[in-house]
């Protein structure tokens, strides 16, 4: 029973940074590992990065290690996306989501909810 808001997309030049927010209404906002995933134009939906239920652990796509951060604050229900470094690759609708499960966060299938999307663009 949760209801997810992606914000923080835009349009930025190669090279630089943005921060994404994703927040969550309901008061099981902790019992969830969240997961940040994204969507280029006619490309599937690809795995970029997760966090745990405390925040103590987290996982990340190869292509965005080192350059992305996840975290999240519990406390304001709202998990975050650092982006630094972008590259027009990076370019896509990203997904904010909330999974049930300890195991498996790299799967789309494993999330129970998910927000409306935000837009990335990162121009050359």
């Amino acid at each position: 029973q949760v209801q997810l808001v992606e914000s923080g997309g835009g349009l930025v030049q190669a090279g630089g940074s943005l921060r994404l927010s994703c927040a969550a209404s309901g008061r099981t906002f902790s019992n969830y590992v969240m997961g940040w995933f994204r969507q280029a134009p006619g490309k599937e939906r690809v795995f970029v990065a997760a966090v745990s239920r405390s925040g103590g652990v987290t996982n990340y796509a190869d292509s965005v290690k080192g350059r992305f951060t996840i975290s999240r604050d519990n406390a304001k229900n709202t998990v975050y996306l650092q982006m630094n470094s972008l590259k027009p690759e990076d370019t896509a609708v990203y997904y904010c989501g909330a999974s049930r499960y300890s195991t498996g966060s790299v799967y789309h299938e494993r999330y129970d909810y998910w927000g409306q999307g935000t837009q990335v663009t990162v121009s050359s």
